[in-house]
């Protein structure tokens, strides 16, 4: 079974997804506010990200790996910076009734916003190349098998949002308005806190 590289992938892809984070409450935020359409984009850029960095570990593009690594200081100081402003606005945002709909701008936002957030992690490289070693994986492998193996993760990742969007959907259809209202400020206090967190961890 593991000599397929698209389902060894696909299980570093899923272990990868599972943990929730600050995309994670991110995500869910905008499915009870926008819809499963929204958890599908946000979830899709974390996965792109995920897919990037995978790529970077599998095709062993330590250049493109040794700098990222190098500033990886800055990247968080920034990726903190921005889920802080995000949970900030969320906080912030008039309370509204009912699901609003996100036109293709919002959409397009909501991808760039989870990619920017999930792309200034640079560490993941490293738990990548730690994951495929576990499944047998080490230095370069040849494109077509590299290929597979990227393209598993991404799977594996958006699978994961893509289960994740179904179950809060039926969440909310238990819940009242009111109550997601309030849930709605306590996943931007959340995004608060993760990105102080970030902020203070990388500072100090």
């Amino acid at each position: 079974m593991w000599e397929n590289f698209f389902l060894k992938g696909l299980a570093v892809g899923l272990l990868f997804g599972m943990p929730v984070g600050a995309v994670g409450a991110l995500t869910v935020q905008r499915i009870l506010k926008f819809g499963p359409g929204a958890g599908i984009l946000s979830g899709m850029g974390s996965s792109v990200a995920d897919c990037i960095y995978a790529c970077i570990g599998v095709f062993g593009l330590s250049f493109l790996s040794d700098c990222l690594l190098q500033n990886q200081e800055v990247i968080h100081i920034l990726g903190g910076i921005l889920i802080l402003f995000m949970g900030v606005g969320i906080i912030r945002k008039k309370a509204e009734t009912g699901s609003v709909k996100a036109d293709a701008k919002a959409g397009a936002a909501m991808f760039l916003s989870s990619f920017a957030v999930a792309i200034t992690n640079p560490a993941s490289i490293l738990s990548f190349l730690f994951v495929f070693s576990y499944f047998g994986i080490s230095g370069k492998v040849e494109a077509a098998r590299g290929i597979q193996l990227a393209a598993g993760v991404f799977m594996g990742t958006f699978f994961w949002w893509g289960m994740l969007a179904a179950g809060v959907v039926r969440l909310k259809a238990k819940i009242g308005e009111q109550m997601i209202q309030k849930v709605h400020r306590c996943f931007g206090a959340v995004l608060v806190l993760f990105g102080t967190a970030i902020f203070v961890r990388t500072v100090l």
